[in-house]
């Protein structure tokens, strides 16, 4: 049953939707290109969570080596170590730790764990973990916070926060 109503297009009525036509297009593609950004920063984020786990294996393994000075290669020479006191510097950090640990068995095994990544930006990230030493007579352990920063040499540890 019709109600008598009847619909007549005229040419304004054909202009305004045209017109949504075109925004909705242009949201579209707003749309699609974000998209591909966010999965190019996903892409870029997982990129440097990849090399900075892969610093810290390469730390672990000089460790493990009983090379405290390769250890010691992913540190920036301006790194602010705190532990039971702040030290500043790369030099009297390492000095701290040739004193601490003067031999391979005094180093133990290390083992990174529950390593949590976060990216702040594309040459900064935060890094929290655990540390465990695997050694004759006891197991020590604790938490960590690392700040890294993409340097010209790499990706560096700024700040070490070790409990």
């Amino acid at each position: 049953p019709s109600l008598g109503i009847q619909i007549y297009l005229t040419p304004n009525i054909r202009i305004r939707r045209r017109y949504i036509m075109k925004r909705i297009s242009a949201l579209a593609l707003i749309f699609l290109f974000a998209s591909v950004a966010y999965s190019q920063s996903e892409a870029q984020k997982k990129k440097i969570t990849d090399d900075i786990i892969a610093v810290m294996n390469e730390q672990s393994a000089a460790w493990n080596r009983g090379d405290i000075e390769g250890f010691m290669r992913w540190n920036s020479e301006k790194l602010v170590f705190v532990s039971s006191r702040v030290t500043r510097g790369w030099q009297p950090t390492l000095d701290n730790y040739k004193r601490s640990y003067p031999t391979k068995e005094a180093m133990g095994t290390l083992t990174f764990s529950d390593l949590e990544v976060t990216v702040l930006s594309n040459d900064a990230a935060v890094v929290l973990g655990s540390w465990s030493l695997q050694r004759a007579n006891d197991n020590p352990k604790g938490k960590f916070t690392l700040i890294f920063r993409k340097l010209k040499e790499g990706w560096r540890i700024v700040h070490d926060h070790t409990s």
